[in-house]
């Protein structure tokens, strides 16, 4: 018996609606991309079908160990996440530590109309949420360390929807906590000055902003179906099609698009890249990061990347500079 409640842990995802995969949700994805093409692209439904379960695609080697890598971070999630620190122990910690400050007066907006503090709330936590994952993911891009970690995710050379846990365990942990500092934060602060009327409009118990990212089709942004949207409509929400081209190889979509919900943060820093109609894109790596897709490669791999570029940074600090000859070629004086 135990054994089969493992595998159901293991496989839970599918059945949280507070996951990006949960079935309901695919089969939204499913559903959204076959309208697209047929009513937009003017595809046949036949044809539209072969091109959603195209088995070139979900059975290609990078697929395939996007489902393998599901599995392993599954079972280490399940081990490592009890020793991890909650968002409710920040929010516990940082609520109290607001009492003593002076200056802050708890409740201070306790009569606020409860419905405009849920709402409120709601909206807060998911913009908090999403502007901290566009940072994370953007420094993921800029800094070796974070690069080679982050590079397990951008070595999928086809995207479905599973590539979103195609990622290193180290990103998942450095993940996980970059949400329980951003949700413990905004949670201990509308708790002080809003008091106990604090509470989230839901939907199957899901933040109603990210039940409605989820249902009009985030699963498309891994996947090969590039659905755009309009150009004003790119500048405030990331279409499938923009996050497609963040994973391209193409040197003119580097660094660009590291939104998850929102495009306005890429619009405000300078990465926005609007989707192209109709461009054929190339994903992975560039051939000089690129690496297979075996399972030892994709785990270990980081670690000696990190390890090249510690050694790099050390040897540019404390490596001795050479001693240059005076212009008159008189002898140097040790």
């Amino acid at each position: 018996m135990e054994i089969f409640e493992y595998i159901a842990n293991v496989f839970a995802d599918v059945s949280n609606p507070k996951k990006r995969i949960f079935f309901g949700y695919l089969l939204l994805t499913i559903l959204i991309a076959l309208v697209w093409l047929v009513a937009v692209r003017r595809s046949s439904f036949k044809r539209a079908l072969g091109q959603v379960f195209d088995r070139k695609i979900l059975f290609s080697p990078s697929a395939r160990a996007d489902y393998k890598i599901f599995v392993i971070n599954r079972v280490f999630t399940m081990f490592i996440s009890p020793l991890l620190l909650s968002q409710l122990a920040i929010a516990t910690a940082l609520y109290y530590a607001l009492h003593d400050i002076d200056f802050l007066q708890r409740g201070v907006f306790s009569d606020t109309p409860k419905g405009v503090i849920v709402a409120l709330f709601t909206v807060t936590i998911f913009i908090v949420d999403d502007f901290t994952k566009y940072l994370l993911h953007r420094w993921m891009h800029r800094w070796p360390l974070l690069w080679a970690i982050h590079k397990t995710h951008h070595s999928a050379e086809t995207l479905t929807p599973i590539t979103v846990y195609r990622t290193h365990p180290l990103e998942g942990l450095l993940y996980g906590m970059r949400g329980a500092v951003a949700q413990g934060t905004v949670m201990a602060t509308f708790l002080f000055f809003f008091g106990n009327a604090v509470d989230l409009y839901t939907v199957l118990g899901v933040n109603v902003m990210s039940f409605v990212f989820h249902v009009t089709g985030s699963n498309l942004r891994h996947s090969h179906i590039s659905i755009r949207y309009w150009p004003w409509l790119e500048h405030i929400l990331i279409s499938p099609a923009q996050h497609q081209v963040h994973h391209s190889i193409a040197r003119q979509h580097h660094d660009k698009n590291f939104g998850v919900a929102f495009a306005v943060w890429d619009w405000l820093f300078g990465s926005l890249y609007l989707s192209e109609r109709d461009t054929d894109l190339k994903f992975g790596l560039p051939p000089s990061e690129a690496h297979s897709s075996r399972l030892l490669d994709i785990y270990l791999r980081p670690f000696s990347d990190m390890a090249r570029v510690v050694r790099r940074r050390y040897h540019r600090i404390f490596r001795p500079k050479p001693v240059q000859a005076s212009s008159d070629k008189t002898p140097v004086t040790r």
